[in-house]
């Protein structure tokens, strides 16, 4: 089924039930050597004659189109788990000064800011995207801090990007934009050369395995689940330690109990272990989540309460098939159902007739109805630069966040330490300046001009400066 309340247009498909697990069968080298297919065919799509062949360029095109999805669309990049509109829409706001500190700004000035300066597509393409990143039962750790109505898991929309308003959150401010101006990350120009944009942020938290994310592109997919925070920080702490002091490396087993499985925001539980073992030890694999229900009395009635659903299943879609269900008799002992939710959680009610066995409704409803369902994962993302599609496991995902999260440190350090050098030069000229000060005062009174002058201050030969 479908839950994506506002996906990503064709910038992000966010919705599990468009993931086809086909498109995942591919091998890492077929992916690579698909990849590079797609260079040459694109390379080879230049030829500028009159004559044209038309199969071929037919096939050239499509080539660069398929291209063109893969590296700048629909895939995440490993490093910094964004795809390109999330990473220009972050960067605009950061932009804006939409801090979690300042008041909210229109949604509208967003996207025309992102549209204007790096993301030339639709419109609604960028405000969905926008919005998918506020839902809090979209992603466990939202980036965008919304106000206003964007969504619900009803597959409520949200409202036009003129009434709703926007900041950034604590997590995305401080987690991703807080080291930009520290030479961390190459800046590349715009689609018009007027601007310049990072081609990567400079994650301080695996945010492609700690909020998920889901795309289809030309002949793969990606459709990553989310995690617990604390779990990753706790594997991620593990690895670096085993680098860092040589080590006995973190086997699988102590890595997968560290992180058991994926944690999704609208709760649920998982079943069995198996399925999430293979996703990691893989990259590719399925996982069953199954609701969290409890029995209740009703008057004479019992009743089975609904408190958490599987991640993106749509709560109306939900009753509504189960209604259909109950009225052509494929699934008996049901006598009302009802949705009770407010504000402070979910509450769906399904009360069953006096002569219904609960626990059998129940593994009907389970074996029947999407409160039981299978996610279907694969851990595919852009790797090296942002243009090879790869295939990750658990592990090789947190290894190559730490690998740019140490080359990120590296380079802030660099640039620290140059501008600490730079000012201790100053500094240096400054007191050597003040020691000697009637020596300067005469040497500047007797230069021609002022060029005349800072030569001969600089002058390393210069015996009348000394400390």
């Amino acid at each position: 089924m479908s839950m994506n309340v506002n996906g990503d247009d064709d910038d992000s498909t966010d919705e599990a039930g468009s993931f086809d697990p086909s498109m995942a069968d591919m091998t890492e080298s077929e992916m690579a050597t698909a990849a590079n297919d797609l260079l040459v065919a694109a390379a080879a799509s230049t030829d500028t004659s009159d004559s044209i062949d038309l199969p071929n360029e037919i096939s050239n095109s499509f080539m660069q189109y398929a291209l063109s999805i893969i590296l700048g669309r629909a895939l995440p990049d490993a490093r910094d788990g964004l795809k390109p509109v999330h990473r220009r829409i972050l960067y605009a706001m950061n932009g804006l000064s939409l801090k979690p500190t300042t008041s909210h700004r229109k949604c509208a000035r967003v996207v025309g800011e992102v549209l204007g300066k790096y993301h030339p597509h639709g419109d609604m393409a960028v405000y969905d995207a926008l919005v998918r990143l506020a839902q809090t039962f979209s992603t466990g750790t939202p980036l965008i801090d919304g106000h206003g109505n964007f969504g619900s898991i009803d597959n409520d929309p949200a409202a036009a990007m003129r009434y709703t308003e926007c900041r950034l959150t604590k997590v995305s401010s401080e987690t991703l934009l807080d080291d930009l101006n520290l030479d961390t990350v190459d800046f590349i120009a715009n689609f018009d050369g007027n601007e310049v944009e990072p081609t990567v942020l400079p994650a301080k938290l695996p945010i492609l395995l700690l909020n998920g994310c889901a795309g289809i592109a030309v002949g793969m997919a990606t459709n990553v689940p989310p995690h617990n925070l604390e779990e990753l920080m706790k594997a991620c702490i593990l690895l670096t330690k085993s680098r860092l002091t040589d080590g006995k490396p973190l086997s699988d087993k102590r890595l997968l109990s560290i992180v058991p499985g994926p944690d999704f925001p609208t709760g649920a539980k998982i079943i069995g272990t198996e399925g999430a073992k293979k996703l990691y030890t893989t990259g590719n694999g399925g996982v069953v989540v199954r609701a969290v229900t409890h029995f209740e009395t009703i008057g004479r009635r019992s009743a089975i309460i609904v408190t958490q659903l599987p991640y993106q299943v749509n709560k109306s879609a939900l009753l509504e098939k189960t209604a259909d269900l109950v009225n052509d008799k494929k699934l008996e002992g049901i006598a009302d159902l009802r949705d009770e939710s407010d504000r402070d959680g979910i509450r769906v009610v399904f009360e069953l007739k006096r002569d219904a066995v609960p626990a059998v409704v129940l593994n009907n409803l389970y074996k029947k109805t999407q409160l039981q369902t299978s996610f279907s994962g694969n851990f595919l993302a852009l790797m090296g630069e942002g243009t090879i599609p790869k295939r990750f496991t658990l592990r090789s995902a947190l290894d190559c966040f730490l690998d740019f999260r140490f080359t990120t440190i590296r380079r802030r350090s660099a640039y620290q330490l140059q501008k600490v050098a730079s000012r201790a030069h100053i500094v240096d000229g400054l007191l050597l300046a003040l020691i000697s000060v009637d020596e300067v005062i005469a040497m500047i009174r007797s230069a021609k001009d002022q060029s005349s002058a800072r030569e001969a201050l600089t002058d390393p030969k210069n015996k009348q400066l000394s400390l």
